[in-house]
């Protein structure tokens, strides 16, 4: 936060042409990151040099993680041909609108990828208990990565972007069993802590 309103003060210098001879390194001095230890007046650095700061910090995706953070996050429970797949379904999620933690415990849920994925994942790519052909009653995805987008689309379209956006409210559609949600949440929870 200080760090935000240093950097927009430092744009405000610039853009004023106002001379400063040299700013002190302090540790609270977030513009040492930009100006480092030049003794050049502040009025000759350029904008970009200021967007290039910003633009080097990380971004907070979700739950003060960035994209990466949340992947190993979602990697660490996702397991057996799930293995390595977090940063596909946390930044499809995202891109999608939809709760990465709850799309992952859907998937640990439907299909077992917390210890061993079910055949379904194995032989058909299908993450998340789709209902189709191809496999059965289920439907079958060209790749994982396919059946992963899929799996999240269907999220969206049918629940996300319907106002279904918990384990609650999604539950009496997407399963028969009553216990579906808490069973979902208590992933959600051991993705939290993992």
């Amino acid at each position: 936060m200080i760090a935000d309103i240093l950097v927009i003060l430092l744009v405000v210098f610039i853009k004023s042409n106002v001379s400063v001879n040299k700013i002190e390194k302090k540790d609270t001095v977030a513009a040492a990151n930009v100006l480092a230890t030049s003794d050049d007046a502040l009025d000759t650095f350029r904008d970009s040099e200021i967007e290039e700061y910003i633009e080097s910090r990380p971004v907070i995706v979700y739950e003060d993680m960035t994209l990466d953070e949340l992947a190993a996050k979602l990697d660490r429970v996702l397991n057996s041909t799930m293995s390595g797949k977090g940063y596909l379904v946390a930044s499809y999620a995202l891109e999608q609108g939809v709760d990465p933690y709850l799309a992952t415990a859907v998937i640990l849920l439907e299909t077992g990828c917390n210890s061993t994925c079910s055949s379904m994942v194995n032989k058909c790519y299908n993450v998340g208990g789709q209902k189709g052909s191809g496999c059965g009653a289920y439907a079958a995805f060209p790749t994982l990565d396919d059946g992963i987008r899929a799996f999240v689309d269907n999220l969206n379209r049918n629940y996300f972007s319907r106002g279904l956006t918990t384990p609650e409210t999604i539950g009496p559609k997407y399963a028969e069993s009553k216990e579906w949600p808490t069973k979902v949440n208590n992933y959600i929870n051991k993705i939290r802590n993992a």
